[in-house]
């Protein structure tokens, strides 16, 4: 593959010491077969005492030595390579992600993220670690031992000649089909994590639904897919190492034949020539089909790279960010929508022609339907996403121009589900602020979050360890731990996508007189349901299938417009 093949050429170092070691290595194995054949010559047909062939057994040993030596760091080279290599495209994948969260999500499932991160990127080592060693060493050994065979015997390397480019093009016959199976094995694994993680995420759904045992046989056969595929991988493996080993062993018989012919009735080749070229000819074509190997499984390192190169080629929509340093202070910035829009995808959902300013200490609230985009406009705001038409602008300047690190930390985003990690409870609200927050900090910040008589509770306190995803947790204690983050790291700007949504009577209560305390120091934007939450705002941003359709204060729009109208009369008649 072209980018393998790149990022190959572009280790110029690496390579070059490759190269070095090949060349090394055919002076080694030259050098191997001159003093075994040196020593069964003099000492055989010469009759030579030991003490004569001293010298040359010392000099066996040490090209033995050295190619065991040359072997390794050949072997160590490659593998350091595949490892810079591995690390790079990981290190790309997890930028990609990084950068555009909400895109990552949307495209496919977690398991197939997983899959092309650790499974394609692994698979992609055997190319670095075995084929381009290989590769070099198959282009430098083969040609010395030719030359010296020829300067032995003609007839014997011009067999060699003849016979070695079918290697080479059983190779490219093979290694056409391996690749095509490599890919469709690579696509059955990704089908078969994502489905597994999928499942795994949602067993207590699913057993509850009575769906498990559905989703237990579709695992079944994903799994049995996988091997099927798997196991074609491995068949073409076998055929080819049987092709090539038939191949070898056929060439070395009819240069064996030959030369036995030359050596016994015609005597026309020495012991020593003859000897010396059947010796060279098993390395000839051991390398050749060493290269053989090798080449089968850089052809399904191929098929994994493309899998990888896909999925970093994919064009994402995140946000740009530029190297202006967001000089805020303690007045929170004011921020502008300019007939802002943003498209998931060609054919996703779009929302279109957003126009409002929202001064510092705003309070803002995002009304409208379920599906009218109102999480996507938060999403635009806390700069996870950038619009793909108009300007959003923070302080008159383009958000994208500001450094994203500086915009991070003068925001807090809340949703209705917020993440808490596996840790102490003291930690999850520790995420929130400065890296060296104190406990006295962590402690005030849950007080205000209204928290803290929970947590003072608990038998452990501060240090009661909660489960991945806030586990042992209730929906109202993990939305006050995402307060108490808000209060530690004490922003200019807070977004809240609907967080007292499902909450009790009591619980929101308590949500909202912190809220309430931080809009003191902050512009609290909200995506809100709720209609004492839109009574209470400055300015009521109205949506409706992607679209602003009004803006105002909540007794304008309900003088003005009749879908608000609409709404709020809902809202009174559940209540």
């Amino acid at each position: 593959m072209k980018e393998l093949k790149k990022i190959a050429d572009a280790q110029k170092t690496t390579k070059l010491f490759l190269y070095i070691l090949a060349v090394l290595t055919g002076v080694v194995v030259i050098g191997q077969a001159y003093f075994i054949v040196t020593i069964v010559d003099r000492v055989f047909l010469r009759g030579q005492s030991f003490q004569e062939i001293v010298p040359f057994l010392a000099g066996l040993l040490l090209v033995l030595f050295g190619r065991v030596g040359l072997t390794y760091l050949s072997g160590r080279t490659g593998v350091k390579m595949a490892a810079k290599v591995k690390g790079d495209f990981r290190k790309a994948l997890v930028s990609k992600y990084s950068r555009n969260p909400i895109q990552a999500a949307l495209k496919g499932q977690s398991g197939q993220k997983v899959s092309i991160m650790m499974d394609a990127v692994d698979e992609i080592d055997s190319y670095f670690s075995r084929y381009v060693p290989q590769m070099i060493q198959t282009s430098i050994v083969p040609l010395m031992i030719l030359i010296a065979v020829f300067t032995q015997h003609i007839y014997s390397g011009l067999i060699m000649i003849i016979t070695a480019p079918f290697i080479p093009l059983f190779m490219a016959i093979i290694g056409i089909r391996t690749q095509k199976k490599s890919e469709e094995q690579m696509e059955k694994l990704q089908a078969f994590s994502g489905r597994f993680l999928d499942t795994l995420q949602g067993l207590t759904t699913l057993k509850l639904f009575g769906r498990a045992q559905e989703q237990k046989e579709s695992i079944r056969k994903s799994s049995l897919g996988f091997r099927d595929t798997t196991m074609d991988v491995l068949k073409i493996a076998f055929i080819s190492s049987l092709m090539l080993e038939f191949i070898s062993m056929l060439s070395i018989g009819l240069i064996a034949l030959e030369i036995g012919l030359r050596l016994v009735l015609f005597e026309s080749i020495s012991f020593f020539a003859a000897f010396f070229i059947l010796v060279l000819a098993p390395e000839f074509y051991q390398s050749l089909k060493d290269l053989g190997t090798a080449f089968h499984t850089g052809r399904g390192s191929m098929g994994a790279a493309k899998k990888v190169t896909e999925e970093l080629a994919e064009t994402e929509r995140g946000v740009h960010w530029g190297e202006v340093k967001l000089m805020v202070g303690s007045t929170p910035p004011t921020i502008e929508l300019k007939n802002v829009g943003f498209r998931y995808g060609e054919d996703g959902f779009m929302l279109r022609k957003i126009k409002t300013v929202i001064p510092p200490y705003g309070q803002i609230a995002i009304v409208g339907r379920s599906g009218a985009g109102k999480s996507t406009l938060l999403h635009l705001l806390a700069g996870l996403i950038s619009p793909n038409e108009g300007e959003l602008l923070v302080n008159g300047r383009p958000l994208s121009d500001y450094e994203e690190n500086d915009w991070f930390k003068q925001i807090s985003y809340i949703s209705q589900h917020p993440y808490l990690f596996s840790g102490t409870i003291a930690e999850n609200i520790a995420i929130g602020g400065k890296i060296d927050a104190s406990r006295a900090e962590i402690e005030r910040a849950a007080e205000k979050a209204g928290i803290s008589t929970m947590i003072q509770a608990l038998e452990n306190g501060y240090d009661t360890m909660i489960g991945e995803a806030g586990r042992g947790l209730s929906g109202g204690e993990k939305q006050r731990i995402a307060i108490a983050r808000a209060f530690l790291k004490n922003p200019s700007v807070i977004l809240f996508d609907e967080p007292t949504t499902g909450l009790d009577l009591h619980t929101e209560r308590i949500l909202q007189a912190s809220i309430n305390e931080l809009s003191q120091s902050s512009t609290v934007i909200t995506v809100a349901h709720r209609l004492h939450t839109i009574k209470n705002a400055d300015t009521i941003i109205f949506l409706a299938n992607g679209e602003q359709i009004a803006e105002g204060t909540h007794d304008e729009l309900i003088k003005t417009v009749s879908e608000y109208r609409d709404m709020v009369s809902v809202q009174r008649g559940e209540s």
